[in-house]
């Protein structure tokens, strides 16, 4: 009964300490997280156009990213998570 108590208090521990790192961490809103992101972008050469800002709904966040000219993926700088709830 020791080791199931035990289990459950390091399982109500992780989850907490999950809430409070998602909760306390990332920006309050997405205009927040859009302004700094453009805000970084401002500070990057971009007369070439290849820098950006993008949202992602999916993950909620916005995304600096740098592209090429090329047919590859994009490099992904920096990501300015917001909170959902």
């Amino acid at each position: 009964m020791k080791v199931v108590n035990l289990v459950s208090q390091v399982f109500f521990l992780l989850i907490t300490v999950l809430f409070l790192i998602y909760f306390l961490t990332g920006y309050d809103s997405a205009f927040e997280a859009d302004q700094n992101c453009h805000s970084y972008l401002s500070s990057y050469d971009n007369s070439s156009g290849n820098y950006g800002c993008d949202h992602d709904t999916e993950t909620h966040q916005w995304i600096l990213y740098e592209s090429n000219d090329k047919k590859e993926p994009a490099k992904i700088i920096k990501k300015f998570r917001y909170k959902f709830l």
